[in-house]
């Protein structure tokens, strides 16, 4: 609209400005009501495109927050199965010497440090305030 409406503002002061035969002096007043109407017009049209880039600023603003606590979500999924995982993948591989595999209690001991690991990676990210 403003692309609209800004070249009928100089056209209006043209018209205004410039004596011609065909405008009587009666037309001249009527030309500048309607300059003043086109120049509120102008005005109002700023005002909402000011209004709407306002609006368009805080809904971008909104999904931002939005994605950052979904990724700070992720970040800590991933933060505390990334050691797990580690382990896991360790004691996946099938080596004949590892010490560990001809012990009675290496499986229940393995599940205990996981889960001690998972906790403590928990209370930590409490005491930091991320959950």
């Amino acid at each position: 609209m403003r692309k609209q409406v800004w070249p009928l503002r100089e056209v209006i002061n043209g018209l205004i400005k410039d004596p011609s035969e065909l405008i009587q002096e009666t037309t001249d007043i009527y030309l500048r009501d309607v300059y003043d109407h086109t120049i509120q017009v102008i005005d109002t049209i700023e005002s909402f495109r000011d209004v709407l880039s306002g609006l368009s600023d805080l809904y971008l603003s909104t999904v931002s927050n939005r994605m950052n606590e979904v990724m700070k979500v992720l970040t800590i999924i991933a933060t505390i199965f990334i050691p797990l995982t580690f382990i896991a993948g360790i004691y996946g591989m099938n080596f004949e010497f590892m010490p560990e595999l001809k012990w009675r209690w290496s499986y229940p001991m393995l599940w205990i440090l996981l889960i001690a690991i998972f906790i403590a990676m928990l209370l930590w990210f409490k005491k930091r305030k991320w959950l």
